[in-house]
C-alpha cells in the first residue's frame, strides 16, 4: 500500500484509511481486531474512529487491539463533538467539552497521545477562536500532534484556516468531507480550500452505504433488505432508495461495472480507487461490516485507473452545479 502526506504536515498515512464506526457495534470485537490485523498487514497504517461511534465503544475496540500493537506505527484518528452524555455541556466543541472529551478518548484508546483528533461538526454555537485555541493547546501540551475537521462548509473552513493562521495556532492539517461518485458537492468549494490551503482529504462514505459497492445496478427493483440502503428509508441525508434511485445514479454504475469487468477488478475497487486518483485526495475510508467486505475494499490499493477510465467515471458522475459555479466555470482562464 502506498503512503501520502497528510497535507502540508509531515505525517504520512496509507492511502487507504480504516474507519472503524461499525466496531463494538454491527462489527463484533474479534471481527474487527482481525480487520485491524489485515489492515497492517496490507501496509496500512492510517486508523480513523470517533468518541461518539457506539458511545465510546468503538474506540475501546480500537484501544484494546492498539495495546498489543506497535504504537508508533498507527496513525490514529479520533474525533470530538457528539454528545457523550445528558448534561449540557457534554457536546460541542466549547473548550469544556473539548477538554473532558480529549481525556476521555485517551483512556478508552489506552494511549497517551492522538495523532489526529478532529472536530466531527461544525459548531456554530461556539466562537472560532475558542474551539482552535482549545486545539492549539492540546497540541501544544503533547496530547494530540495534528487537528482537522469534518463536516464543514466552505467559508467555515476557511476562516477557521484564516482565524488559525492569523493567532498562530496549529491550522487544520485534513478535512473529513462526504465525497464518493455519487456525491460530489465537496469540489465546489471544500477540495479547492483544501488544495489552495494545504489541507489533507479524507472522505468519508467512499461507497455511499453500499450503492458503489457492485450490489446495485440498473433494473434494480428496490434496496436490499437489511441493507444501509435499506435502513435509511427516509433519511434526507443518509443513502436511502428514494434519494439515489435516479437516471444520474444508474449512469454512474453502468460505468463502475464496465469498468469492474473490463480491470478484472469489483465495482467497490473501482469507486475507491476513482477517490485514492482525484485532485486533492489523501485517503478514502474503507469501512466494512464483515471481512469479506473488507478484504474486497483492500483491493482497491495498488493498482491504478487508466487516464481513460478515470474520464469515463468523471463524465458519469457529473453533475448540475447551482449558481454561481455553472456560471463560473464558464469564465475558466486557468484549467486545474
Amino acid at each position: 500500500m502506498e503512503h501520502r502526506y497528510l497535507g502540508r504536515t509531515g505525517l504520512r498515512v496509507s492511502e487507504l484509511c480504516l474507519g472503524t464506526m461499525t466496531f463494538g457495534q454491527s462489527t463484533d470485537e474479534a471481527t474487527s481486531h482481525k480487520m485491524l490485523d489485515r489492515f497492517v498487514e496490507a501496509g496500512g497504517t492510517f486508523v480513523d474512529t470517533a468518541d461518539v461511534y457506539g458511545a465510546g465503544s468503538s474506540e475501546e475496540v480500537v484501544g484494546r487491539w492498539l495495546s498489543s500493537a506497535n504504537r508508533d506505527d498507527i496513525v490514529l484518528a479520533t474525533k470530538v463533538y457528539g454528545r457523550m452524555g445528558a448534561g449540557q455541556n457534554d457536546t460541542g466543541a466549547g473548550r469544556k467539552h473539548i477538554m473532558a472529551a480529549v481525556e476521555a478518548s485517551l483512556r478508552r484508546l489506552g494511549t497517551d497521545y492522538i495523532d489526529l483528533y478532529q472536530v466531527h461538526v461544525f459548531d456554530d454555537g461556539t466562537p472560532m477562536e475558542e474551539t482552535l485555541g482549545t486545539l492549539d493547546r492540546l497540541v501544544q501540551s503533547g496530547k494530540v500532534r495534528y487537528v482537522g475537521a469534518s463536516n464543514y462548509t466552505g467559508w467555515q473552513l476557511q476562516k477557521s484556516v484564516d482565524v488559525a493562521r492569523h493567532n498562530g495556532w496549529e491550522p487544520f492539517a485534513c478535512l473529513q468531507p462526504l465525497y464518493n461518485l455519487l456525491d460530489r458537492d465537496a469540489e465546489l468549494e471544500l477540495v479547492p480550500v483544501c488544495e489552495r490551503e494545504g489541507l489533507g482529504l479524507i472522505a468519508w462514505s467512499p461507497l455511499r452505504g453500499g450503492w458503489l459497492s457492485g450490489r446495485y445496478r440498473r433494473g434494480a427493483g428496490g434496496a436490499v433488505t437489511g441493507s444501509r440502503v435499506d435502513e435509511a428509508s427516509g433519511n434526507e441525508n443518509g443513502e436511502s432508495w428514494e434519494r439515489y434511485a435516479n437516471e444520474r445514479t444508474w449512469t454512474v454504475l453502468d460505468a463502475l461495472h464496465d469498468i469492474a469487468e473490463s480491470t478484472g477488478h469489483s465495482p467497490a475497487q473501482v469507486a475507491l480507487r476513482w477517490l485514492v486518483q482525484r485532485p486533492g485526495v489523501t485517503a478514502p475510508i474503507i469501512g466494512a461490516r464483515t471481512l469479506e467486505q473488507f478484504d474486497d475494499n483492500l483491493g482497491a490499493a495498488g493498482w491504478s485507473l487508466s487516464a481513460a477510465e478515470m474520464a469515463r467515471l468523471d463524465e458519469a458522475s457529473e453533475f448540475t452545479r447551482p449558481y454561481p459555479y455553472a456560471l463560473l466555470r464558464s469564465f475558466v482562464r486557468r484549467p486545474a
